[in-house]
């Protein structure tokens, strides 16, 4: 690390006490007091069936089409990061989850919420960087909306994105489909957008820079489907990390989860800076890598398609599903004994998508 002094003054809890009457941050932080935002105060009110799975996107039919539909804000901080900006994320993010339902992303919306004040060439430079990733995405931006904030009442621009895209028939990926006996397997190194948001927002200087695995993975789901369309269940661990994936996909199934945690693929750059800061790599956001649940009887055909992929030249079985202590994760150590590996109250690292 710099020997650059920290300004520690502005740093506020991302995990506060759970009794607050007021919204926190922890609220937008994926974990535990997320589930309760939504589940007591926007399930309730919202209502209707497809909103009950809670996935990263919702399947659906229309017009005898199976769809996949998905929506997401980003609000990351700062707008420009080592390997990719907001306009990346506004893009990867949500074709991601589609991907994670196993749908070919098609066309996306996308609303810019500008700060009065925020310099035109930062618009255009976010602009283009979503452009490209659209591209490389395979996606057309078709629709869109724009609006303008007072000074003071922003962060220079957030950026809302949602997506639809066609499910291939005879694919069906929700938890419920998990049983004991499935083989977890991750795609490839995890905390690396995490790390890379908190050296460029702290002032921290590391000796290794960490870049964001920031990328669209529906190529890379494609390539596992193509071996076989029974996987059980996909999720992108972004927010709250391979933790809160693996706490939500155990409860939604009723199952529970045995991870070994020296199987995990951590970088050591990723390793070194959570050691300094006293952070969990499995609780680190990521936004270009996944975790599926496979049936046993195809989880090595499916492990040599992902690593042939270049996204998934990393990847690693690293547990499986199980039937005891059902909807809980368990973590082997590397000394032999086990932790439970729970659902993080917040995000270690708020804003980092």
């Amino acid at each position: 690390m710099s020997d650059t002094a920290l300004d520690i003054t502005g740093w506020t809890c991302p995990a506060p006490l759970r009794d607050q009457p007021r919204v926190v941050m922890g609220h937008g932080g994926g974990g535990a007091l997320s589930a309760e935002l939504v589940r007591h105060v926007f399930a309730p009110a919202y209502g209707g069936g497809l909103l009950a799975d809670l996935g990263d996107s919702a399947a659906l039919t229309l017009g005898g089409a199976r769809l996949a539909f998905s929506t997401d804000s980003y609000v990351v901080r700062p707008l420009f990061f080592p390997g990719g900006s907001i306009g990346d994320l506004a893009v990867n993010g949500t074709v991601n989850d589609l991907a994670m339902s196993g749908a070919r992303a098609a066309y996306l919306s996308c609303a810019f919420i500008l700060e009065e004040g925020v310099e035109l060439s930062v618009v255009g430079r976010v602009a283009e960087a979503l452009g490209a990733a659209a591209r490389a995405a395979g996606v057309e931006v078709a629709t869109g909306d724009t609006k303008v904030v007072e000074a003071g009442h922003g962060d220079g621009i957030y950026i809302n994105t949602a997506g639809i895209g066609l499910v291939p028939e005879g694919v069906d990926l929700r938890p419920q489909r998990v049983v004991p006996g499935d083989v977890v397997i991750v795609s490839g190194e995890i905390g690396l957008h995490g790390v890379a948001i908190m050296s460029v927002r702290e002032g921290l200087g590391f000796d290794v820079e960490t870049v964001s695995d920031c990328a669209p993975l529906g190529g890379l789901v494609q390539a596992m489907l193509a071996v076989t369309p029974d996987l059980h269940v996909l999720r992108d661990p972004t927010r709250g990390g391979l933790a809160a994936a693996l706490n939500e996909i155990a409860a939604a199934s009723g199952t529970g989860v045995v991870l070994n945690e020296g199987r995990v693929p951590v970088p050591d750059a990723v390793a070194n800076a959570c050691a300094i800061l006293g952070l969990d790599p499995l609780y680190v956001a990521n936004e270009g890598k996944l975790v599926a649940f496979v049936p046993r009887e195809h989880a090595d055909a499916v492990l040599d398609a992902m690593r042939a992929h270049p996204l998934g030249r990393h990847a690693a079985v690293v547990g499986e599903a199980v039937e005891a202590h059902p909807g809980m994760v368990v973590a082997r150590t590397g000394l032999g004994g086990t932790r439970v590996v729970d659902l993080p109250i917040g995000e270690q690292l708020p804003r980092i998508c």
